[in-house]
C-alpha cells in the first residue's frame, strides 16, 4: 500500500507538471527506502525504543513529502496500522493523533481551507485503523488462550492415557498374582506334601508311596491346565465341566484326599445360575481358604458351605484349627511376612472387585471362620420366566 500510495503521488506530480516535481520523487524515494529498511531491521520489532525513533524517521519524511504535495495525506492511512503495530497502546494511540493532526494541517495548508471533508476523511481512518488493530489483536488473544488450553487439554490427555496404561498394568499384575497364589502356588504345595508322603514311606511300603507319587502327577497336569487358562483369562477348567457346586465339591474331595483333612461340603438354598466371575472369584476363594487350612491351621476338620439367598450368595469356610489373631497378620510383601498373608489380601480383593465382602473372624486356639458374600446381579426378564 505504501508504495502504491508513494507511486501515485509521483505519477501526479509529474502529471501536473509542477516545480518541485524532482523534490517530490527524491522525498517518496528515500520515505520508500527507509520504510522498505523497516522488517529487516530486527531491534525494531523487539524495541519499543528502536520502533519509536524508525516512526519518528518515516513520519518526518512523511511531513516532508506532505509539505511539498497534498498527496502526501494518503500515506497517513498505513502509517497509523504500522504505529499501532510496533507501539504500545499507551504511545501508539497520541502517534496516530498526531499523524491525523498533521495529515489535517497539511492538506489544509494546501487548498487554503478547512472543511468538514477535510477533517471526518483523516480522523475516520484513524478511528478505523485503531478498530481494526485493537479487534485483531483481540482476535490474536483469544487464539492464544484457545491453543493454551488445546495445549493443555493435550497434556491432560496424554497423562490420562497414561495413568490408565499403569493402571491397566496394575489390575493385570494383581490377576496374574491371585491367579497364581490361588492355582500354581497351592497346586505345587499340594504337590510337595504328596512327594514328602511318598517319601516317608519308601522303601518300607511302595504301595501308598505309588498312589501319593500318582496323585502328584495328577495335581500337575491339573495345574498345567490352570496356568494355560488363566493366562488367557479363561474360566477354570473345573468350572468348564459343570456347575459352581459340583465344582466345590470337587474340591472338598480333592482336598481331604491329598492332605488326610476331613472336609465337609454343605449345599444351602436353590442353586441358580451366577455369572462367570461371580464363579470364578467363589471358587479361588474356596480354593485358596482350604490351602490355607491345610497349610498353616492343623485343622482336624473343615467345613464349607455355599449358599443361595434371594439377592446375595455366600461362601463360608470354617475349621477347628489353631486359629489367629487376624489385626496381627502381616502385610503381604512385608519382611514379617515371609512370603505368606497374600491368601486373605487377594480373597478380599477378589470380593471387592465384584462389589462383595469378606469377613474373617479368627482366635488362638478357637479356629477360624472366613466368610464371602457377594451380590446377585438381577437375571434379565425373558418371556418363559414371567410365564
Amino acid at each position: 500500500m505504501v508504495a502504491a500510495l508513494l507511486a501515485l503521488a509521483c505519477a501526479r506530480a509529474l502529471a501536473a507538471g509542477a516545480a518541485d516535481a524532482p523534490a517530490v520523487l527524491a522525498t517518496a524515494a528515500a520515505l520508500f527506502a527507509l520504510y522498505a529498511a523497516g522488517p529487516s531491521l530486527p531491534r525494531i520489532r523487539t524495541s519499543t525504543r528502536a520502533a519509536a525513533l524508525w516512526l519518528g524517521a518515516v513520519a518526518l519524511l512523511w511531513t516532508v513529502l506532505l509539505a511539498l504535495t497534498p498527496d502526501g495525506i494518503w500515506l497517513a492511512f498505513p502509517l497509523f496500522f504500522v504505529q499501532m503495530h510496533l507501539l504500545p497502546l499507551r504511545a501508539a494511540l497520541p502517534a496516530v493523533a498526531a499523524t491525523t493532526v498533521i495529515a489535517i494541517a497539511g492538506f489544509g495548508w494546501h487548498t487554503h481551507t478547512l472543511s468538514v471533508g477535510t477533517v471526518v476523511g483523516p480522523v475516520l481512518g484513524a478511528a478505523v485503523a485503531v478498530a481494526v488493530v485493537l479487534g485483531y489483536e483481540a482476535l490474536y488473544r483469544e487464539s492464544e488462550a484457545r491453543r493454551r488450553l488445546i495445549e493443555e487439554l493435550t497434556a491432560a490427555r496424554s497423562d490420562l492415557a497414561a495413568a490408565e496404561h499403569a493402571a491397566g498394568v496394575l489390575a493385570e499384575r494383581e490377576r496374574l498374582a491371585r491367579e497364581i497364589h490361588d492355582t500354581l502356588a497351592q497346586g505345587l504345595s499340594s504337590i510337595q506334601l504328596l512327594l514328602r508322603a511318598a517319601e516317608r514311606a519308601l522303601p518300607e511300603r511302595p504301595g501308598p508311596a505309588l498312589g501319593h507319587i500318582r496323585q502328584a502327577r495328577t495335581a500337575a497336569v491339573d495345574n498345567l491346565a490352570e496356568a494355560r487358562r488363566f493366562v488367557r483369562a479363561l474360566s477354570p477348567p473345573d468350572l468348564e465341566a459343570g456347575s459352581l457346586p459340583a465344582a466345590l465339591e470337587r474340591l472338598c474331595a480333592t482336598t481331604a484326599r491329598t492332605s488326610g483333612l476331613a472336609v465337609h461340603w454343605h449345599l444351602s438354598g436353590i442353586p441358580t445360575e451366577l455369572p462367570t466371575p461371580h464363579e470364578v472369584a467363589l471358587l479361588r476363594i474356596a480354593q485358596s481358604a482350604l490351602a490355607n487350612t491345610v497349610q498353616h491351621a492343623a485343622a482336624d476338620r473343615v467345613e464349607l458351605t455355599l449358599s443361595y439367598m434371594d439377592t446375595e450368595v455366600a461362601l463360608d469356610v470354617v475349621d477347628d484349627g489353631a486359629g489367629f489373631v487376624p489385626s496381627r497378620l502381616p502385610a503381604p510383601g512385608s519382611p514379617a511376612a515371609s512370603g505368606t498373608g497374600f491368601g486373605l489380601a487377594a480373597m478380599r480383593a477378589r470380593a471387592r472387585a465384584l462389589h462383595g465382602t469378606l469377613a474373617v473372624e479368627s482366635a488362638p486356639g478357637e479356629g477360624t471362620a472366613i466368610a464371602v458374600t457377594l451380590p446377585c446381579p438381577a437375571a434379565p426378564a425373558t418371556p418363559e420366566a414371567a410365564s
